[in-house]
């Protein structure tokens, strides 16, 4: 059985419309009028246990309101949840035993108080033995760099150092499963790097398992074997990160260094009717092009034999611009759309 089981998932809000023009409090005071919002619609996955799942999205696309159903902090509209053999809503304390949660924008930390009294009080709320609690935060708060921490207030903590002990706090009672919500907004490079790399270690050597929502592609290279791309309340992707690459990655580029300036721009002359474009940085001759439209070995050896540069690079389109340019177009050329599989990996549309 799949660890985290979705099936048709569904999650509407009622908010109020606000009208205008004369008594327009007093009518709606009388008689409100309510609009649904769809947050979430039709959505269907499972997670085997000790993956580690990126779930993307633009803002507004509903990752945020998929997570607070799936710890049970909101109940669905319509659809089936399970996390661990449990309905979350509705087994929330059973549930909170088997969950860690950190949610990037709020905090578990007793704002006044010192990080360690928290860390008190969510030993007593989650039952946690001695033994336990000493052993787990001893070895977190190495590995995450914070034992010098444990005595501040934790309103004296920077956001990478809060960030750091909110990890710690959802890790102390040894969930078997992880949600994290934009874990490294607004944190600097080292700081990202170290709760990187303590994530990685707990889903590979503890078998923890991970759903990560976050705008940083560096996130998603790093920690997960799998992505989710929902939109509009729909999921629109389900695959492996490569396979976006192989599939929708179009734009490709080739830099040639040469001796001098001038040597660049006639190399550059020479593909004027290819269909490519070129651009001259000083020695520097970058020719972008579209991939599935344009042979790389041709214009190689056409570079080569004629412009001899002194050094060649090749570069793929940026992940954050790939995945930037799903979120516009969306995902093309679906199973349902074209009768094909795309190796196994689930497109919806």
């Amino acid at each position: 059985m799949p660890f985290i089981e979705v099936k048709h998932l569904r999650k509407t809000f009622e908010t109020d419309v606000r009208r205008t023009g004369r008594f327009a409090t007093i009518r709606s005071l009388i008689k409100p009028e309510k609009r649904e919002m769809v947050a979430v619609e039709d959505i269907s996955f499972s997670i085997e246990k000790g993956e580690s799942v990126a779930y993307l999205g633009p803002n507004g696309a509903g990752k945020s309101t998929t997570i607070k159903m799936l710890t049970g902090i909101l109940e669905p509209s319509g659809g089936s949840i399970e996390v661990a053999g449990l309905i979350p809503h509705k087994s929330r304390k059973l549930s909170s035993y088997q969950i860690g949660v950190v949610f990037g924008q709020r905090s578990q930390l007793l704002f006044d108080l010192p990080v360690k009294d928290s860390y008190d009080l969510l030993r007593y709320m989650y039952s946690i033995s001695w033994e336990q609690y000493h052993r787990n935060l001893r070895e977190f708060a190495e590995v995450l760099e914070v034992e010098h921490l444990l005595n501040r207030p934790v309103r004296t903590l920077s956001l990478g150092q809060r960030m750091r002990c909110e990890i710690l706090a959802s890790l102390l009672h040894e969930p078997d499963i992880l949600f994290l919500d934009e874990p490294t907004i607004g944190l600097d490079v080292v700081a990202k790097e170290r709760i990187r790399a303590f994530i990685e270690k707990i889903n590979r050597e503890k078998g923890v398992t991970l759903l990560l929502t976050t705008h940083d592609m560096h996130d998603i290279e790093r920690l997960c074997h799998r992505t989710m791309i929902i939109d509009k309340g729909r999921l629109i992707y389900d695959g492996s990160l490569q396979h976006i690459r192989d599939h929708y990655a179009t734009e490709r580029q080739i830099k040639a260094t040469f001796e001098d300036t001038k040597l660049a721009e006639k190399a550059a002359s020479l593909f004027a009717d290819f269909h490519v474009h070129t651009l001259v940085e000083e020695r520097m001759l970058k020719i972008s092009y579209d991939q599935h439209h344009m042979d790389t070995s041709t214009l190689l050896k056409h570079l080569l034999e004629y412009a001899q540069p002194r050094d060649l690079t090749m570069q793929d389109e940026n992940i954050d611009a790939l995945i930037s340019r799903i979120y516009r177009e969306g995902i093309t050329d679906s199973p349902q759309e074209s009768g094909r599989e795309l190796e196994g990996v689930i497109v919806r549309s």
